[in-house]
């Protein structure tokens, strides 16, 4: 049985997933996950997108319904009793369900770590208690586990294979149909509802004071796996700029985009890995914001800042996210005659930053070894 609960995970876990069926062809694999991982060949039993909340105060809001699908979950291992549990980071609710699992004799595999570096370092004492086998993306986590007797392997970040860019931003122009000769803004504001909502309306009216000086810039959106593309489209029924959402390959979106102002999260190391400038912005409840920066302990909420220890990628969080200072950041990129050249050094220094290659192939492997146990 498999749990994810937003749509990195369920990317991450597809890779992990159709490498183990390679390897196993007969293993079944149900749980929680989205269309990446029904393609990938498991039974999805709940759509991961009942789950992807962000926020302290988004969370509490619909506790009841949250509730009712860990009730859920918890009743499937009893009744079907799973040969493992692989848990996919979305600690909130994986580590809760490790805590089931290891009551009913249950192993556990928690396959992309939850963020103990950066805050709630505590956890570290329940994962040593429920969880059989730590499988961390990052070399630097290693230690962190090690030091507290938690069984861990480092099996590398996905992103290295599954990240390779095919076509140039020109010939990614021409594929989805946007004009060679103009410049392309991409709004990425996240794959949570509760980040759409409050992201991509500034996104928009930032694009809109940009566009009153450059009528001819053109504006790509994609639309995240498990997100109702009906809330897309209330937003833009208010958008006085023409906004092109893409739901086709997304490489291929990142690719043609000349920049991107995107929502802090995985998608940040795709585009970085891509060589496409772009910039971070981040948002939630000021009862969320208040506790979170009591909490975190680390100067960075950027992944590629995180895992190179620089800032290399702008970040502008809570307060600072401004219609304004969205505008000025994209502005800045579009004109900067070393935008490209800077893009580039990034992703180099962010690849080299990511650990061994092969890291779903080497995740399903350790899998398997311990299915075979």
């Amino acid at each position: 049985m498999l749990v994810v609960g937003e749509a990195s995970g369920d990317a991450h876990a597809a890779r992990v997933i159709t490498e183990l069926k390679k390897q196993s062809p007969n293993t079944r694999v149900s749980g929680i996950g989205g269309d990446n991982l029904r393609a990938a060949g498991m039974n999805v039993i709940i759509d991961f997108s009942e789950l992807a909340v962000m926020g302290l105060l988004e969370v509490l809001k619909r506790y009841r319904f949250l509730k009712k699908i860990f009730d859920q979950m918890v009743e499937l291992l009893k009744t079907e009793k799973p040969d493992l549990l692989v848990l996919v980071d979305y600690p909130g609710f994986n580590l809760k369900l490790a805590k089931a699992a290891k009551r009913l004799s249950i192993p556990v595999v928690y396959y992309i770590s939850p963020k103990v570096w950066a805050w709630r370092k505590g956890r570290v004492k329940t994962i040593k208690q429920v969880v059989d086998e730590m499988l961390v993306l990052f070399p630097f986590e290693l230690p962190i586990y090690e030091e507290a007797g938690v069984s861990v392997k480092c099996v590398g970040h996905p992103l290295i294979d599954a990240v390779q860019r095919k076509l140039t931003t020109e010939q990614a122009k021409k594929k989805l149909r946007l004009d060679e000769g103009h410049k392309v803004v991409g709004l990425f504001p996240g794959s949570r509802l509760s980040e759409v909502e409050v992201l991509l309306p500034l996104m928009i009216q930032a694009g809109s004071k940009l566009y009153e000086n450059d009528p001819d810039l053109q504006f790509v959106l994609p639309i995240a796996p498990g997100l109702d593309a009906t809330i897309f489209t209330s937003i833009l029924a208010h958008a006085l700029i023409p906004v092109q959402v893409v739901s086709s390959d997304f490489y291929e979106l990142t690719s043609a985009c000349d920049v991107i102002v995107a929502a802090s999260g995985t998608v940040t190391l795709e585009i970085a890995l891509l060589n496409v400038p772009h910039f971070i912005c981040y948002r939630v409840s000021p009862l969320t914001y208040g506790i979170m920066s009591r909490l975190v302990k680390i100067p960075y909420v950027g992944l590629c800042n995180i895992i190179t220890g620089k800032k290399l990628i702008t970040e502008i969080i809570q307060d600072e996210v401004t219609v304004d200072r969205l505008e000025e950041e994209i502005h800045d990129r579009l004109t900067r005659d070393d935008s490209q050249v800077v893009a580039a050094k990034v992703g180099q220094e962010v690849r080299l930053s990511l650990g061994p290659a092969g890291g779903a192939y080497n995740a399903a492997e350790q899998i398997l070894v311990k299915l075979a146990q």
